[in-house]
């Protein structure tokens, strides 16, 4: 059941403290509390409680503020709402009208705020947030000279995209280890539905653990193992791992019901079986690879990614993002490996509905300049960076030059946001476990990207331009710069 929550205090004075006194104006998470359109999708969030009985579920501004806490601190479940419980200026974020020290909720459900919050909803709540950003701070615009100034088009911006991987938090998988563990989950298995038939069947069914254990380790503990060898330690794993799943058809064909099994234990031996059969494919056929190969007995979603800057695989979901403005917005995320080039064109369209126009111009890697998507842009007025198609031209002009050094420069925006979003929060190493869960957990990232994008051009500009002479008031207002020959202040009132 879910109630929508009673107003939250627009104001921090309206903020009850036991011990007296305000919250401070100028604190980031009041500042972050205002931009973030928090009743703007409670609706669409309340979809997910469609009966009227039960608890009252938590609001979405708690749910969600307290995803954006966990991933902007960089924190565990636990230690997020431990931080809430302590920090009032975390409660007033998360939608309290006065300070408890009570826990708000417990950590499990923060589980449950990675389901219910979708990939979809984070995105949407990402646009408008970003959109009331630029209202409120917006952007220099670029001076043209010359011609182009004179031949001005209705295209306006850039817009920079490009593909990255945001691995998974499991061990490096090889063939070897990945029947190993398969093989140990189908002796447990066996020891589950022997229990039902040990009447019936006086002796168990011999699944040799101790001998193929021995094996395994034998081959596993060798640095760089030919490759025969490991052919061969591979080959004995697979026989070990048929003759256990041909002990379970033998009990359950005996009298044994899966249904003493778990719901985990049961998608492990679905998983389990499907690791057998494209192992076995791939020794019969002699091959190193397989479409939709699993990697991870825990996470079976996860594929193999093609990997860049040493790395020659990855482990994770592949994302195709753009950037126009200084944010980052996630437009594809996906488990399959996918050529990226196709998202041009979407990834264009979205700019036109976000923006109301055509980009001027969009920076790409090399994947991106396909002859279609070249076409395409043309039509459409944009004009695409990097060399033309063709034989390179024997003298380059120094303005060519000097293009192409400049689309380079602000390709790079984007390969710092990845930077920032791996190295800074979680995008490195994701440590949800579901395919939906990772889905939000990645989204969150580039929402609270954002959100700090906006605190260092709203309020570390400001501070750098007129330095310890800040007025008193600047809380209550927000400073906003028009640009020109001079710098011109304007105060525009904040009523988010």
């Amino acid at each position: 059941m879910y109630k929508k929550a009673e107003l939250a205090p627009s104001l921090p004075s309206e903020f009850e403290l036991p011990f007296g006194g305000n919250l401070s104006i100028l604190n980031r998470w009041v500042k972050m509390a205002q931009i973030i359109p928090w009743d703007e999708f409670e609706s669409e969030y309340a979809q997910n409680f469609p009966t009227k009985k039960g608890a009252p579920a938590k609001s979405f501004r708690i749910a969600l503020g307290a995803l954006i806490i966990k991933e902007k601190l960089g924190i565990s479940d636990r230690e997020t709402v431990e931080q809430i419980r302590e920090n009032p200026y975390l409660q007033y974020f998360i939608g309290q009208s006065s300070y408890s020290n009570e826990l708000p909720f417990d950590s499990s459900l923060l589980v449950h705020f990675r389901q219910r919050i979708s990939l979809n909803l984070i995105n949407k709540v990402n646009e408008s947030m970003v959109k009331k950003m630029l209202e409120i701070t917006p952007v220099k615009p670029e001076k043209k000279k010359g011609s182009d100034a004179k031949n001005e088009s209705p295209n306006r911006g850039k817009l920079i995209i490009d593909a990255t991987c945001a691995p998974a938090d499991i061990t490096y998988p090889t063939d070897l280890g990945l029947l190993n563990k398969a093989r140990v989950h189908t002796e447990k298995i066996i020891d589950i539905l022997y229990k039902q038939v040990k009447e019936k069947i006086p002796k168990k069914p011999r699944t040799y653990r101790n001998i193929a254990r021995k094996d395994y380790l034998l081959m596993a503990k060798q640095r760089k193992p030919p490759r025969t060898k490991r052919r061969q330690a591979i080959k004995k794993q697979l026989q070990y791992v048929k003759r256990n799943l041909a002990h379970i058809e033998q009990l359950i064909e005996s009298g044994a019901t899966l249904e003493a099994l778990n719901k985990k234990q049961y998608k492990t031996l679905l998983v389990l079986t499907e690791v057998y059969r494209q192992q076995q494919s791939l020794i019969d056929k002699n091959k190193q690879s397989i479409e939709h190969r699993i990697v991870s007995l825990s996470q079976p979603h996860i594929r193999p990614i093609r990997g860049k800057a040493g790395k020659s695989v990855e482990f994770g979901a592949k994302l195709s993002a753009s950037c126009f403005e200084g944010y980052v917005f996630l437009d594809r995320m996906s488990w399959d490996s996918f050529n990226e080039s196709g998202d041009l064109k979407a990834q264009v369209e979205a700019y036109y509905r976000f923006t109301g126009h055509y980009p001027e111009s969009v920076h790409a890697d090399r994947i991106y300049r396909t002859r279609e998507n070249r076409a395409w842009c043309k039509e459409k007025g944009i004009r695409i960076s990097g060399p033309p198609l063709g034989r390179p031209p024997a003298n380059v002009s120094k303005s060519k030059k000097k293009q192409a050094l400049e689309d380079e420069r602000i390709r790079n925006a984007i390969e710092g946001k990845f930077g920032q979003g791996k190295r800074r929060f979680g995008l490195n190493r994701v440590m949800a476990k579901l395919d939906n869960t990772s889905g939000t957990v990645i989204a969150i990232t580039f929402l609270v990207m954002n959100l700090a994008t906006w605190w260092r051009r709203v309020f570390c500009v400001f501070l750098c331009l007129f330095g310890k002479r800040t007025p008193v008031f600047l809380g209550e207002i927000i400073y906003s710069y028009t640009w020109g020959d001079s710098i011109q202040k304007k105060l525009i009132f904040n009523q988010a």
